[in-house]
Parts: structure tokens; C-alpha cells; sequence
């Protein structure tokens, strides 16, 4: 592994560390150390707190169209997940357990309460895992598009470049050295398969995404996050265990299927579910505006 690390570094130089969001220079980023490893988040706005959690392999920027309304109604966090964006990306073990561990940990350090937790995709997730758990910070929940489906690997369900990257990314070996040479076109065009239409994929953020991505560690966080893919449907089995509000929302365009998004509506004691049309699964990219009526209507 160290020899496959070397080699990777060697013609993939990290990038500096932005200092500022290049899309709202006014907000600074801010570094919190939990469980050892240091996570970037941001925080704007007033009001009850609202942590934003991202999609598999995007980071926070992911959320930038929606910002700027959500910020008049709450204070917004958003992070980066380890292994994602300009958090650590620690050899770990890349489930859904780590991840909720990792978010847990966040509301902790910062000692919010009575917060909402809204997340697309494995950031949907999340938000249901905690409230299962009954985590007393948690008032109420908003998961979207949930990644709860399909053994984990919904992302091959995006296009033929997502189904060609995930089911490399699971081969061993082959996976390890194929994924962290990925050129910045494919990289693209499987971020392309997560919107409802293209013009909504700035080149911008997938070139925000590829420069993260080339960070010691990234590529194998991601690989071993598809690895344990199972991870995130297996967290279904406690759904029935929530006790706190949730808001679910889907997307006609996501890459889950009618019965799997009933299954998982069927799971949750007194969910409320609607729908957005011209939506894929990065929701906050396609129809941000629809988003953030149905999220400040349930949450204030």
C-alpha cells in the first residue's frame, strides 16, 4: 500500500488548501479536531441550527445554491465528511457507522442542540441512523434521497461511467491503482449522472471536486466507502427505532427505484414524504429553491 501511495503522490501533487470559498468569499472555513481527525465545515447565518450533510464523494460546496436563503432562517453548518473535501481522509474503515460516528461527534464538539439534520444521499442517511439512535441533539430530521438501496451502490445506477467507477473501485487491487488515475473528464461525466440536467453540474464544482480528490488518502477513502457499501442499506433495519420528525424528500429523477423509496417511508414511524419534480440525486444542484421551501416549511 505504501508503494501504491508513493507511486499515486508522485504524479498527483496535493492542492493548496483554499483559504475562502471561491462562490462566497465572505465565509470563511473553520477546522474542527474530532476523533482524531480534522474536519473542514462552514457556519453562516442566525436562527436554530441546521447541519447540512453532503453527498457520497462531493463535499460542502455541494450546497452552495442553497445557502444564502437557508441562511436567513438558521444557522447553517456544513462539513466536509472524513475522507471528503478538505477533512482528513484517515485509513478507516468507510461505512456508515464511521460516518454517523464522525457527525455524531461534530453536533457534539460543538455542543449544538435542538438541531435539524438535513443530508442528501449518505448524508440523508445519517440523519435517520442518529435519530434511531435517539441522540438528544436532534430535534428534527430532513433526509433526501437517502442512500438506503440497492446494496449501497446507487452511484452505478447514474450513468455508465458511475457503473464502470463503482464496480472498479471494488476490485481489489485493480481498483487501488485504476480509481486514483482517474482523469478529470471521467470525473466529470459521473458527477453529470447525479443531476436532472447538465447545466446544473458547474464546471466550477467538478473542478472543486477533482482538486480535492487528488488530497493523500481520498481515493482510498472512497474505494473502501464503495467497499462497504451494504453498509448503508443495512442501516434500514433500524428505522422503525426513530422518534423524532422526519421529512422525507425524494427526486423523480434519483437513482432509486418506486418500491425501494416505499420501503423505506414504510420503515419510519410518522414520516412525511413529498416529492420534487426535475430533480435528480444531487438535489441542491438541480432544484435548489424547491429544496429550501420544504426544508425552512418543516423546520421553523
Amino acid at each position: 500500500m505504501l508503494i501504491r501511495e508513493d507511486f499515486i503522490l508522485a504524479d498527483r501533487h496535493a492542492p493548496p488548501e483554499p483559504e475562502r470559498l471561491p462562490w462566497a468569499p465572505d465565509i470563511p472555513f473553520r477546522f474542527i479536531e474530532i476523533n482524531g481527525m480534522r474536519l473542514r465545515y462552514i457556519a453562516v447565518g442566525t436562527g436554530q441550527p441546521l447541519v447540512l450533510l453532503h453527498t457520497l464523494r462531493t463535499q460542502l460546496d455541494i450546497f452552495e445554491p442553497m445557502l444564502p436563503a437557508l441562511a436567513k432562517a438558521f444557522t447553517v453548518y456544513a462539513l466536509d465528511f472524513p475522507g471528503h473535501g478538505y477533512s482528513d481522509a484517515p485509513a478507516a474503515r468507510y461505512d456508515a457507522s464511521f460516518f454517523s460516528a464522525a457527525v455524531e461527534a461534530f453536533l457534539d464538539r460543538l455542543d449544538l442542540h435542538d438541531v435539524t439534520l438535513a443530508g442528501i444521499s449518505i448524508g440523508g442517511v445519517i440523519p435517520l441512523i442518529l435519530a434511531a439512535r435517539h441522540n438528544s441533539r436532534l430535534r428534527r430530521v430532513v433526509a433526501i434521497n437517502p442512500y438506503d438501496y440497492g446494496h449501497g451502490l446507487g452511484l452505478a445506477r447514474g450513468s455508465v461511467f458511475g457503473f464502470v467507477v463503482t464496480h472498479t473501485a471494488r476490485v481489489p487491487i485493480f481498483g487501488d491503482i485504476i480509481i486514483p488515475l482517474a482523469p478529470h473528464w471521467l470525473v466529470h461525466r459521473v458527477l453529470d449522472g447525479g443531476v436532472a440536467d447538465r447545466k446544473h453540474l458547474s464546471r466550477a464544482f467538478a473542478d472543486a471536486i477533482y482538486s480535492a480528490e487528488k488530497r493523500p488518502g481520498q481515493s482510498q477513502a472512497f474505494i473502501t466507502l464503495l467497499r462497504n457499501a451494504q453498509s448503508w442499506q443495512d442501516a434500514q433495519a433500524d428505522y422503525n427505532r426513530i422518534d423524532r420528525p422526519v421529512l422525507l424528500i425524494w427526486s423523480d429523477h434519483d437513482w432509486s427505484r418506486p418500491k425501494e423509496r416505499a420501503r423505506t417511508a414504510a420503515l419510519i414511524p410518522g414520516v412525511v414524504s413529498k416529492s420534487i419534480s426535475r430533480g435528480g440525486h444531487f438535489l441542491s444542484l438541480d432544484q435548489p429553491d424547491a429544496l429550501n421551501r420544504l426544508i425552512i416549511e418543516f423546520a421553523t
